[in-house]
């Protein structure tokens, strides 16, 4: 007989159970964490950890558990988290928030947030005071008793999640924040596009560049300096593409390589004599690479 289904609560990971029977066997409480229910009352979703760690097997039946503390108290006392122990009993599926994606709430339209969009935690853990009403945003939105919620932020967004019961039924004041309508950065004068969309990462790569000062050969100071910019700028740009960022981080860290090849052999060739065997193993190598650039295309090129 197995453990978990005579009577004994046991955790299944590393049994070689898959995912898949586990679905198929879940107990009352689906993907919710039995002990967060039945000590707290709140709704803890764990259908998000694809991993069975917390997972225990309990008369034929699975629960998931959303830690390692939760895990060791429900295969101690198992009959205090499930039925009829459990002092607290799953909603109705129609009564279970879920969470929702930006595209979803757009297809919901004509249907409007609730609260005029506005953060009903940031609201209600603020005493329901005017300074506390805040806009929530699309992408930490929730779906509540066929009514959507949007949230500023995402721990806001977890705790509704945790207790909608707490949070969804809130009657807002007559006076509210206008909505402030996002204002194009194409709109904006020529000094004031550059300040509001790309002031913080030009001056980033121009601290880079003034610490560094970098002299790549065969090319001027300045010509060098830009060179650098435009690198840092590619290899730090938050809206490219991570392989994208990972390409240029390597050609950025070959531009500096072989800026250095400057001054190191501007350091090992002296003008007394020095045999070969006095100069140092890579020297050679430096020279040699040192010497190709001149051949090889300008930096400038492969941008």
């Amino acid at each position: 007989m197995y453990i978990g289904f005579t009577g004994q609560a046991a955790c299944i990971n590393r049994l070689c159970i898959t995912p898949r029977k586990v679905e198929r066997g879940l107990g009352e409480f689906g993907h919710y964490c039995p002990v967060c229910l039945a000590l707290h009352h709140h709704l803890v979703d764990c259908s998000e950890t694809v991993a069975l760690t917390h997972v225990a097997v309990y008369k034929g039946h699975y629960y998931k558990m959303c830690g390692e503390n939760h895990l060791e108290k429900f295969l101690s006392t198992p009959d205090q988290f499930v039925t009829p122990g459990c002092p607290h009993t799953l909603p109705q599926p129609h009564l279970l928030p879920r969470k929702l994606t930006e595209i979803q709430v757009k297809n919901r339209f004509p249907q409007q947030a609730e609260m005029k969009g506005l953060c009903p935690v940031t609201y209600l853990d603020g005493k329901q005071r005017y300074e506390a009403l805040v806009r929530g945003k699309m992408e930490y939105a929730v779906e509540y008793r066929e009514r959507i919620y949007c949230f500023d932020t995402k721990q806001n967004q977890d705790k509704f999640l945790r207790t909608p019961e707490i949070y969804w039924d809130q009657k807002l004041p007559s006076k509210i924040p206008p909505l402030c309508e996002p204002l194009p950065l194409t709109s904006l004068p020529r000094l004031g596009y550059l300040e509001q969309g790309v002031a913080e990462p030009v001056i980033k790569a121009m601290t880079a560049v003034g610490c560094l000062k970098p002299k790549y050969p065969f090319h001027s100071i300045q010509r060098s300096a830009l060179l650098y910019v435009a690198f840092y700028l590619k290899a730090f740009n938050p809206k490219s593409s991570e392989y994208t960022r990972q390409k240029y981080k390597k050609k950025l860290a070959l531009f500096e390589e072989n800026c250095e090849l400057i001054p190191y052999l501007s350091s090992e060739m002296s003008r007394n004599f020095r045999l070969s065997s006095e100069l140092p193993i890579d020297f050679e190598f430096k020279l040699n690479r040192f010497l190709a650039l001149a051949d090889l295309p300008t930096a400038d090129d492969v941008l």
